[in-house]
């Protein structure tokens, strides 16, 4: 038992030496025999409560970045897992706008500030927003001819281009290793998906990854695992393990699709420390794997040899060439249960997706693999907050200046009405002063007659003289102004003015004067000012409407929900076209194979071709050796004992990470992070 972990624990560090091993043992970990993805269901353990029994979270974080990775939304996806149906189930998370997206089980907050879920025995599906700081930093440079250039400035243009992918880990825990603390990383596992058009690049060369080509596009798949080198505390001069990827290629008018990125720490959550075995244990299998490379080194050796003697290597050739057609056969026979499995998932995938956009009211082509990225970018482009807006505004003015005509008429009537009133009151102050001031005169008449028995010109010649003293006229004045006040009087000049006011003369002096001031340049200008001002008006209360407001809500909503979901199925295609290339490519080995078995009675083609082989065998094993075995045996020797720790604590923080968002301290889970940067076009 001991010897099988520790050989267990080599091979870890081997694969992790060899980029496309690395991968196929991430896919063989997470894929059926008809290629469907599946996830292990997490052991399950208690939390606080009885009804959280069971448990468990798994959660996708979705990164919507921009093309140079910088980080523009967040969405978390968590699926909990309520494996013994119990009637409600707690969590723990930092998430807000959550929402239920795959049922009608609502929740409650806890006094603990943990959100109830009614699960009602079943699985909980919601998603969130978060403003939180990633545990990786993903970063994507551009140079043009060995030149830094942004992506903007890139599109369109031609020359030998590098695009490099950084990824900073940022995770850690402080640990005590040999009696000091230094940081563990949470080892993640980067895996960079990026397609390129064969028409707009050619030459394509990476570092830290893997190119497969389907004769139209090349898939480029890279894979780094950043602060594993500080983890494990291997100088880079014996061991570099890659945290980064480059792609160099010769681009024509540049231009480049959306990447994808996994980040997953799943990969050192498959080990258990509790089963590393002794020192001894290790430095013995490093021993034997060692042996091992050896032997395949010289039995690769010698096969090279054997093909280049005609006589004794035809025999050779024979029989390797049918065990080489017969095990390419077996794996080929796969390829259709691996295709059709994956192609059964994806179909799985978009009638679900279909359906969702059914719900929602969305009226869109049926999605399939070739179309479906179009469709819901056009989806997308049309939920957008502001174009939403943008478009009901639209719509709502356009709606408003049809009526235009009508709502000057109105305008119009209404400064009219008030020019009248203006015109009007000002005819009347006018009447009125004329009005008055004839019976102001009356009544002055009237007192002077009474208190002088003098008619008014006599008085107001008396006065000139000096024949009426002071205080007399101040008793005058004094006697007018009270009649003038009276009600009487008061009354009688009311009558008067309106008398005046409704003779036809004052009624057509009011309708000229409106008539002129209404052909004024002026009122033309405040007519076309309160027009526009009330269009604006009409338009701002409609926009504010509750059902304007609840259409554009409506579409913001729903933007989330699809650009999720276009993330979701753009990670599933990156590994459904490079299965479809990968089994495509074992169709044309087994073919080879099958030519190489029916050519081997021809001895003179048939060495030659097994010479050719054997060489690039040898070469390629020899290679392994050196690059791979060798450099780990050496990286480790003499340090087995601070390799194990450090890779045993590794191994132990990886454990402890399991959520992004939060969880209850004692809920099991994992988490991935899918990167999405926007295309450069």
């Amino acid at each position: 038992m001991k010897k099988s972990s520790t050989k267990i624990i080599a091979l870890c560090l081997c694969t992790l030496l060899a980029v496309s091993g690395i991968a196929m043992t991430a896919f063989a970990q997470n894929s059926d025999g008809n290629g469907a993805d599946h996830q292990e269901k997490p052991e399950t353990v208690s939390v606080s409560g009885a009804d959280d029994a069971g448990v468990s979270k798994d959660e996708t974080v979705y990164v919507l970045a921009g093309a140079d990775g910088t980080v523009q939304k967040i969405i978390v996806s968590d699926w909990l897992r309520n494996s013994l149906g119990n009637a409600a189930v707690s969590d723990r998370s930092e998430l807000t706008d959550v929402e239920n997206v795959k049922g009608d089980e609502t929740y409650t907050m806890n006094g603990d500030g943990m959100r109830v879920w009614d699960a009602q025995g079943n699985d909980i599906y919601y998603q969130g927003n978060i403003e939180k700081e990633l545990p990786v930093d993903l970063s994507v440079s551009y140079k043009l001819d060995g030149k830094p250039i942004s992506a903007d400035d890139l599109v369109g243009k031609s020359g030998r281009v590098t695009i490099r992918f950084d990824y900073q880990n940022k995770q850690y825990e402080t640990v005590e290793i040999d009696g000091k603390q230094e940081k563990i990383y949470v080892p993640f596992a980067m895996l960079t998906g990026v397609l390129l058009d064969d028409d707009v690049f050619t030459n394509v060369e990476v570092t830290n990854g893997k190119l497969i080509n389907d004769g139209s596009r090349t898939v480029v798949i890279g894979i780094a695992f950043p602060g594993l080198q500080e983890n494990l505390g291997i100088a880079k001069d014996k061991l570099e393990i890659p945290d980064f990827v480059e792609i160099t290629a010769d681009a024509k008018c540049f231009r480049l699709d959306m990447t994808v990125t996994l980040a997953t720490n799943q990969v050192f959550n498959e080990f258990d420390t509790d089963s590393f075995g002794s020192v001894s244990d290790l430095s013995t299998s490093m021993e034997e794997l060692t042996n091992a490379m050896d032997q395949l080194t010289a039995g690769a050796e010698s096969l090279k040899s054997g093909a280049e003697s005609l006589d004794a290597g035809a025999a050779e050739l024979q029989t390797g060439a049918a065990q080489l057609s017969e095990g390419l056969d077996t794996l080929a026979s796969n390829n259709d249960t691996l295709n059709g499995g994956a192609k059964q998932v994806f179909d799985t995938l978009l009638a679900t997706a279909n359906t969702q956009l059914a719900a929602a009211g969305l009226d869109v082509p049926a999605l399939t693999v070739e179309n479906y990225a179009q469709v819901l970018n056009g989806v997308i482009a049309t939920l957008d907050e502001d174009a939403v807006t943008e478009q009901a505004r639209s719509q709502v003015t356009a709606a408003v200046e049809a009526r235009r005509d009508v709502i000057e008429q109105q305008v119009t009537a209404a400064v009219q009405e008030e020019v009248a009133a203006q015109v009007t009151a000002a005819v009347r102050e006018k009447v009125t002063a004329q009005v008055t001031l004839a019976v102001r005169n009356m009544v002055a008449e009237q007192v002077i007659e009474s208190a002088l028995h003098i008619d008014k010109a006599s008085y107001d010649a008396a006065v000139s003289a000096g024949q009426i003293d002071q205080e007399m006229q101040e008793k005058i004045e004094t006697a007018i102004e009270q009649q003038m006040q009276s009600e009487q009087i008061l009354q009688q000049i009311q009558t008067q003015v309106e008398g005046q006011m409704a003779t036809q003369s004052i009624q057509d002096t009011i309708s000229v004067k409106t008539r002129e001031q209404m052909q004024s340049e002026a009122i033309a200008e405040t007519i076309a000012e309160q027009t526009e001002l009330q269009i604006q008006k009409i338009v701002s209360e409609q926009m504010a409407s509750e059902e304007v407001q609840a259409q554009i809500a409506a579409a913001g909503e729903g933007l989330q929900s699809i650009v999720a979901l276009k993330a979701s199925l753009d990670s599933y295609n990156t590994f459904y076209l490079g299965l479809k290339s990968y089994t495509a490519g074992v169709a044309d080995a087994a073919a080879g194979a099958g030519t190489l078995k029916a050519g081997t009675d021809d001895l003179k083609d048939g060495t030659s071709q097994l010479s050719a082989g054997a060489s690039e065998l040898y070469d390629g094993v020899n290679e392994f050796y050196e690059e791979g075995i060798q450099k780990l045996v050496d990286a480790v020797d003499g340090d087995l004992n601070g390799l194990t720790t450090r890779l045993r604590a590794t191994i132990d923080v990886s454990h402890r990470y399991k959520s992004f968002a939060g969880a209850s301290e004692d809920m099991d889970g994992q988490v991935k992070f899918i990167y999405r940067t926007d295309a450069v076009e």
